[in-house]
């Protein structure tokens, strides 16, 4: 069995003091069994990590490595713990950071850690490179990977004015013949939220091209709202 490094041995040693089996089988259920996890509410596991941050913060050539060892270990709790601590160390993100965000992004893949990673990771990751943002998510985009094509069409989620409208127009429209559920849905989303800084787009947006119903559904959802 592989050693853990000491900042992980002892994380779950501050996870294990206030860990709930009731709270851990909820979890795993919640998640279609897919994960095991430690038995920590969400406001108790962030507060528990940024205070063990503060307390043992790592030194800059452990960041990458750390990232990848929660990333590998079997309690979900870890892969929550590994973004925060990846949205730690922004300032010393460097071009070839985006090399993780996407090993991360394909490995132990499902919606609560790559919506994370589309918004936050990535979506950071690219106002601070713009020089690679075509490049990367285009590649994305043309992936055989759903999950690397849900996050080409969400990481510009946060951008509100920034948003390059074209880049997800076309985005939206190589994937809106796209049957997976996870598509769908986020093409939903992504226009859904753009909608509350530019209405007028998305609705013309909708009535130009046609989207799956879910799309549709979604895109309108705060429009509708209003009315």
């Amino acid at each position: 069995m592989k050693k853990h490094s000491s900042f992980v041995t002892g994380l779950y040693e501050a996870f294990e003091v206030v860990a709930d089996k009731t709270i851990a089988a909820g979890a795993k259920a919640y998640m279609r069994n897919q994960f095991e996890f430690i038995g920590l509410k969400s406001a108790d596991r962030r507060k528990i990590f940024k205070q063990y941050l503060k307390e043992n913060f790592p030194e800059q050539n452990e960041f990458e490595q750390l990232i990848w060892e929660m990333w590998q270990l079997p309690e979900r709790d870890f892969q929550y713990c590994a973004i925060d601590l990846f949205l730690a160390t922004k300032k010393y993100w460097q071009p070839e950071t985006i090399d993780l965000i996407e090993k991360i992004a394909i490995h132990k893949s499902w919606w609560d850690t790559i919506d994370f990673i589309a918004s936050y990771l990535a979506g950071n990751y690219f106002l601070l490179f713009p020089e690679n943002k075509i490049k990367i998510t285009n590649r994305w985009n043309k992936s055989d990977n759903f999950w690397l094509q849900r996050i080409s069409i969400l990481f510009q989620l946060k951008y509100k004015t920034k948003t390059d409208t074209a880049l997800l127009t076309k985005y939206i429209l190589n994937c809106a013949n796209e049957k997976e559920f996870f598509l769908r849905k986020a093409i939903g989303w992504a226009l859904r939220e753009y909608s509350k800084t530019d209405e007028a787009f998305v609705l013309h947006f909708v009535e130009e091209h046609t989207l799956s119903f879910l799309s549709k559904k979604e895109a309108l959802k705060v429009i509708e709202r209003k009315r």
